[in-house]
């Protein structure tokens, strides 16, 4: 799954509408009910502001509305594109400003359609990934280089401490926990060892993006 790199506003116009679609990270349904709302506070002049968003895990809780546009031709494309781009703990508002020109079933869908595509190409995306999380102790004398072989290789250190012994905790994609372990036997003469803890979801570079 993805979800979007950071909020925006993108605007274009169609026949003399103008169309803005407003996109927030969301954790909930509520949420994105919120945000729903504060957009058709903020534009309550507006002809429409149509809605969807995907919410949860696998996005599984989702919903639109047309608000006002021809049944399926607003918020069900809008949603289209989330599920296309796999995107999940995203809302999408697009406000509409009627310009006189009526652009038809098909025109509507393609244009609500393209105002959150285009959107999601201006704000980007991120992948969300499972990592596993790896609680590493070693002696001092062998904590700074164990700190600079870590961060030269590239591995996600997420905290170090200092108490009777150098902790670190690093976090591993799922998969390649047992490559890593063999890394920091192969880096530690095989006197320092990990030790699992939680699996994680974070968000990481999404190479489509790049």
């Amino acid at each position: 799954m993805r979800v979007i790199a950071r909020d925006g506003v993108h605007e274009f116009e169609i026949q003399r509408s103008r169309f803005l679609c407003s996109l927030a990270r969301v954790t909930d349904d509520e949420e994105a009910a919120a945000f729903i709302a504060a957009v058709r506070k903020e534009h309550w002049s507006a002809t429409h502001n149509c809605s969807a968003f995907r919410v949860g895990p696998d996005g599984g809780s989702q919903r639109s509305s047309d608000d006002g546009e021809p049944a399926g031709t607003a918020g069900v494309p809008m949603l289209e594109v989330l599920v296309r781009r796999e995107l999940t703990d995203t809302v999408a508002v697009v406000t509409r400003y009627f310009g006189g020109i009526k652009l038809g079933a098909g025109g509507l869908v393609r244009a609500y359609g393209r105002a959150v595509s285009e959107a999601l190409d201006a704000v980007g995306t991120l992948r969300r990934a499972r990592f596993a999380t790896l609680e590493i102790a070693a002696e001092h004398a062998e904590a700074g280089r164990l700190d600079n072989a870590l961060r030269a290789a590239g591995h996600r250190i997420a905290d170090v401490g200092y108490g009777r012994q150098a902790t670190f905790t690093v976090q591993v994609p799922v998969g390649e926990t047992e490559s890593f372990r063999a890394w920091l036997a192969e880096q530690t003469g095989g006197t320092v060892t990990a030790t699992d803890g939680q699996l994680v979801d974070l968000d990481v570079p999404d190479p489509g993006c790049l």
